[in-house]
């Protein structure tokens, strides 16, 4: 099960920099915008395997921080590789050829994806920020749809208990 995350504001922390690269894992934040906003996560034909409210994110995250003067671009992955905390070697050397070029890196996905990033890029001096935070763990119910689409109906969130915080209020 995907980890239900929202997102972070970190937009005036990162315009302090001078650019910044959008690391984007395509499963737990796709799966909770989707079930968040009951749209379709997979729309096969149309978007292939991007989901369009995840989309709509990156690209919103990216025109702000455009319009505060920064340089941006986002890392993919690529199609074999859509979950940071399971990329390949070759993937990961990718990510600290690019994430070089910049001064900020913001990690759209949970944690582990984050500590992943931090442990991929500890040799720079890149400036890593989480772009999203973990509500609990999403059970949602796939939906079918013709011609070949997938919805989440949201079923529950099972809050995620850390060492240091409070129990996070789930709303979703």
């Amino acid at each position: 099960m995907p980890f239900y995350l929202k997102e972070v504001d970190i937009i005036p922390e990162v315009e302090k920099c001078k650019s910044a690269l959008i690391v984007i894992c395509r499963f737990c934040p796709a799966a909770s915008l989707a079930a968040r906003k009951e749209e379709p996560y997979i729309e096969f034909f149309r978007r292939f395997l991007n989901t369009n409210s995840y989309e709509q994110l990156i690209n919103n995250m990216q025109y702000r921080l455009e319009a505060k003067g920064l340089k941006t671009d986002s890392f993919r992955g690529g199609l074999l590789n859509f979950i940071i905390c399971m990329w390949t070697s070759g993937i990961r050397q990718k990510l600290l050829k690019v994430a070089s070029q910049y001064e900020a890196i913001v990690v759209m996905g949970c944690e582990a994806a984050y500590q992943s990033v931090c442990n991929i890029l500890a040799s720079t001096d890149c400036k890593i920020f989480s772009g999203m935070e973990s509500e609990g763990v999403l059970e949602a119910i796939p939906k079918f749809h013709l011609p070949f689409s997938i919805s989440l109906e949201l079923n529950s969130v099972t809050p995620i208990h850390f060492p240091d915080q409070d129990e996070p209020e789930i709303n979703p």
